[in-house]
C-alpha cells in the first residue's frame, strides 16, 4: 500500500469520533457492517470499519473498485440508498449485491469542506432494513460532513505547522488557526446537535439512547472550548473581546442561573451561595456570568468532592465583590504565579479535559471591567475573588 493510502487510513483514525460514528449507524439502521471507505478512481479501501456480521473486511482492507457502488457513487458524487435488492427496480440485476450478499444498502459521499472527494460513509446488511428515510439519510449526510471537517482540518492543521520557521511564526499561525478553526467548528457542531436531536426523537434501544445523550454532552462541551479558544483568540490576537456595561438588574438571575447549570452538572456535589445583591451594578452580565461559571468551574475540578463550594457575591457601596472557596490542597505559590496565563492550570488533574484557558479569560474579563481577580490559597481554604467598581464607562474592549 502507498504512503498516500496510509496516510488516508492513518487520518482517518486519528479522527475520535469515528467509533462512535459507525456504532451509531449500525444501531440506530439495524445493520450489520459500516465503514469509512476511501474511494479513488482504481482503489477501494477500508479506513474504518464496524463488523458484527463477519463480513471479513478490517481497516486497511480492500475492494475491488469496479466491484463496487462506490465507484459509481464517486463518479455521480450522488447517494445509493436500498432498502432490499430484491424489491429494487435499479438494483436487483446488479452484480454487487449478489457479489456481496448484502440485501440492504447505504452509501453517502465523504467531502471535504472544498468540496473534493474522499470516499464513502457507508452500511451494509445481509438482511433487508428500512434506511431510505430522510432521518438516516440526513444523519449519514451530517456524520459524513463531519468526518470530512476532521480531515480537512487535519490536513490544514499539517500545512501550517510545515510552514513555520521559528517560534514567532509558531505563536503567531497557532492563535490566527484557532481563531479560523473555532469559527469554522460552529457549522458542522451544530449539524451534530441536530442529528442528535433527529436521533432522540426516533425508538432507540436504552443503549442507542445512552449513546445520544452522551453526544449530546459532547456537544455541550465543545461549545464551551470553542468560545473560549474564539476568546483567546480575539485577545491575543488584538481584536479585543467587546464588553457593554450597562446598568443590569438581571445579574444575580445570570449568576444564579450559573449556579444552577453547574449544580445540575455536578449533582454530587453541594454548593452553597449567598447572592447579596442590593443595588444595580453597570456591568456586561453576560461577561461576568462567564467569569463566575470559570471560577465556579475550577472550584469543583479541584477541590475536595466530600466538601461544599462557597460563593457569594455582594455589592458594597461603590463596590461588586464575587467570591468562590473550595477545600483541598493548596495551590503551590509557583503555579500560583501563572495561574491566569493562558494554556495553565492549577494541578495536573487526572483526566482533566480543556484547554487551561479558563482563568485566563476570567481574568480578562475582570480587566476589561475594570477590575481584579485575585487568588489566595491556604491548607484550610483556597478563594478566588474578583472586585470591580458597581459604576464605570458604558463600554470597553479586553484587550491582551
Amino acid at each position: 500500500m502507498t504512503d498516500s493510502y496510509s496516510n488516508d487510513i492513518a487520518a482517518v483514525a486519528r479522527i475520535d469520533v469515528v467509533p462512535t460514528i459507525l456504532d451509531v449507524v449500525c444501531r440506530v439502521t439495524g445493520m450489520g457492517f459500516s465503514a469509512v471507505a476511501r474511494v479513488t478512481e482504481d482503489r477501494w479501501i477500508a479506513c474504518a470499519v464496524r463488523d458484527d456480521i463477519n463480513f471479513g473486511l478490517p481497516p486497511g482492507g480492500e475492494l475491488e473498485i469496479r466491484s463496487t457502488i462506490c465507484n459509481e457513487i464517486r463518479q455521480s458524487g450522488k447517494l445509493v440508498v436500498i432498502d432490499h435488492v430484491a424489491e429494487d427496480a435499479v438494483f436487483r440485476d446488479h452484480p454487487t449485491p449478489c457479489m456481496y450478499g448484502f440485501q440492504s444498502y447505504i452509501s453517502v459521499p465523504i467531502r471535504r469542506p472544498g468540496g473534493e472527494f474522499f470516499g464513502t460513509l457507508c452500511a451494509i446488511d445481509p438482511k433487508p432494513a428500512r434506511v431510505n428515510t430522510p432521518e438516516t439519510i440526513g444523519t449519514f449526510n451530517l456524520f459524513a460532513d463531519l468526518i470530512g471537517f476532521h480531515l480537512d482540518a487535519q490536513e490544514r492543521l499539517a500545512a501550517s505547522e510545515a510552514a513555520l520557521l521559528d517560534a514567532r511564526q509558531t505563536a503567531e499561525l497557532r492563535e490566527q488557526f484557532i481563531a479560523v478553526l473555532g469559527h469554522d467548528l460552529r457549522n458542522p457542531l451544530a449539524s451534530i446537535d441536530a442529528g442528535a436531536t433527529m436521533l432522540e426523537r426516533a425508538r432507540l434501544d436504552a443503549k442507542s439512547t445512552a449513546i445520544v445523550a452522551l453526544m449530546r454532552e459532547s456537544v455541550g462541551r465543545m461549545a464551551g472550548l470553542i468560545s473560549n479558544v474564539l476568546d483567546f483568540a480575539r485577545g491575543r490576537l488584538g481584536g479585543g473581546i467587546p464588553v457593554n456595561r450597562t446598568p443590569d438588574a438581571r445579574l444575580r438571575e445570570a449568576l444564579a442561573q450559573v449556579i444552577a447549570e453547574l449544580q445540575s452538572a455536578s449533582p454530587d456535589r453541594v454548593i452553597e451561595s449567598d447572592l447579596a445583591l442590593d443595588q444595580v451594578v453597570q456591568c456586561e452580565s453576560a461577561r461576568i456570568a462567564q467569569l463566575f461559571s470559570n471560577l465556579l468551574a475550577n472550584a469543583l475540578t479541584h477541590g475536595d468532592p466530600a466538601a461544599p463550594v462557597r460563593v457569594g457575591a455582594r455589592t458594597d457601596g461603590a463596590i461588586f465583590e464575587i467570591w468562590v472557596a473550595n477545600r483541598g490542597a493548596p495551590i503551590p505559590p509557583a503555579a500560583a504565579e501563572r495561574l491566569f496565563q493562558p494554556f495553565t492550570r492549577a494541578s495536573p488533574h487526572s483526566g482533566e479535559k480543556g484547554l487551561g484557558l479558563g482563568l485566563w479569560i476570567a481574568s480578562e474579563i475582570a480587566r476589561a471591567h475594570s477590575g481584579t481577580l485575585q487568588v489566595a490559597s491556604a491548607p484550610d481554604e483556597t478563594r478566588f475573588t474578583f472586585r470591580m467598581p458597581s459604576s464605570g464607562s458604558s463600554s470597553a474592549i479586553l484587550r491582551a
